[in-house]
């Protein structure tokens, strides 16, 4: 990790790196971040970034994203959002970037400018980690969410197939661990969405299995 500047007792961040000499700043210069290969958040006034994603973990993010969305859209139940979507929370002073979010229709009536962040936390959060991110930093990150308003975190593992299943009445520890046998369930945010496991860690490319014909 790089230093915590002086304006700042401790990290904000555990699941990112601080930039350096960056100051104070607002969420809104998330819409101005070079392309360089890193994610750029502001988490309590303080810029951070993480590294790009590999394939895995990106493949995974966008199976979801487009799983959510085809359920979501022609239903007109609200919004998906990709791995560029800017959720700025109560106070402007935070700005994530989920790997996947999702906030409800009634909530658009709120929006002045479509073209600015989105000016809340999502109703949904997913979260895909890297091999260097740890159980600990992530969780972080979830409350971090839910404290905002987010109803429902998913933290996904890619390595050991699992995902974490957040609610915003628990903030001590996952309510869930789904394994490659579970599937997904969008309760009461998503109502009637489900995706197995075992299709979301799946290589894309693996040559599909004949039925038995025996």
């Amino acid at each position: 990790m790089n230093a915590v500047p002086a304006f700042l007792p401790r990290t904000p961040a555990p699941w990112a790196d601080i930039v350096p000499d960056s100051g104070p700043v607002s969420p809104d210069i998330l819409l101005t971040t070079p392309d360089d290969g890193y994610v750029y958040e502001v988490v309590e006034g303080v810029l951070v970034r993480v590294a790009g994603s590999g394939e895995e973990a990106t493949s995974i993010g966008v199976d979801l994203c487009a799983a959510l969305h085809t359920y979501v859209r022609p239903r007109r139940l609200g919004v998906v959002t990709g791995a560029d979507g800017v959720y700025i929370f109560a106070g402007a002073k935070t700005g994530l970037v989920p790997d996947v979010g999702f906030y409800l229709a009634e909530r658009r009536s709120s929006m002045v400018d479509r073209t600015k962040p989105i000016p809340f936390a999502p109703d949904l959060a997913v979260e895909v980690a890297s091999p260097d991110q740890s159980p600990r930093a992530l969780a972080a990150k979830a409350r971090k969410y839910l404290r905002a308003g987010t109803r429902i975190v998913w933290v996904i593992w890619p390595q050991s197939e699992h995902i974490d299943v957040w609610h915003t009445e628990v903030l001590t520890a996952p309510v869930r661990y789904l394994g490659i046998t579970d599937t997904l369930d969008g309760e009461e945010v998503i109502p009637g969405f489900s995706y197995p496991l075992a299709t979301l860690f799946s290589d894309p490319l693996a040559p599909e299995v004949p039925d038995d014909e025996s």
